[in-house]
């Protein structure tokens, strides 16, 4: 499947002057991959492989329906926000076997955007421990997943132990509006990190 914003658009323009690398972060099967691949402009690089049976023993297929590859490496997109501003971004595999890249991953991040299920909430919490101790701020996006359980922000903000500034929003992974509200929400909320930092 190929970018919803894919254009020719291949070269950064010369203007541009800073360019900004954020994570695309979660746990396994939360729509990473899918996420990179709506917003990008350009064709997403994926490092997806056909999930095989050695792979059951290890990944958590509860709840997940049709799921027949999986991230390896990374995914990699790109969002020219302004002539002068270029988002970079980072989809990271979401098994604990591919933590060490993960934490490579981490260095030069201005912050992380954490996808989350409401079927599976918990495993979100090692991937937001690994956030903060590598001092990467996040916000918190709720995937929507056809048949998942709504539940109210203060709800999931409780079961998340989620600090009151951290952003909390919901998004559809397949939707570029609903996807860039969600990044949207990081990048003001990194905006005013940075502000608050250099007062």
């Amino acid at each position: 499947m190929g970018s919803a914003l894919a254009s020719d658009r291949v070269h950064l323009p010369d203007t541009v002057r800073t360019a900004a690398k954020i994570l695309i972060v979660g746990h396994f099967a939360v729509g990473k991959t899918t996420f990179v691949g709506t917003l990008s402009e350009i064709r997403p690089l994926r490092t997806e492989e056909t999930m095989t049976q050695a792979g059951a023993e290890v990944d958590d297929l509860a709840g997940i329906q049709g799921k027949s590859t999986t991230t390896v490496a990374m995914d990699f997109g790109r969002l020219t926000l302004s002539d002068r501003l270029v988002l970079y971004l980072f989809g990271a595999p979401g098994q604990k076997r591919f933590t060490r890249l993960w934490k490579d991953m981490t260095y030069g991040a201005l912050g992380a955007l954490v996808l989350a299920d409401t079927r599976r909430l918990d495993q979100s919490f090692d991937i937001m421990g690994l956030l903060e101790e590598h001092g990467v701020p996040y916000a918190v996006a709720v995937n929507h997943f056809d048949g998942a359980p709504a539940y109210p922000d203060e709800e999931i903000r409780e079961a998340l132990d989620l600090l009151p500034e951290t952003p909390l929003v919901t998004c559809d992974a397949r939707d570029d509006a609903s996807s860039t509200r969600a990044l949207i929400a990081l990048v003001q909320y990194l905006q005013t990190r940075i502000a608050e930092e250099s007062a």
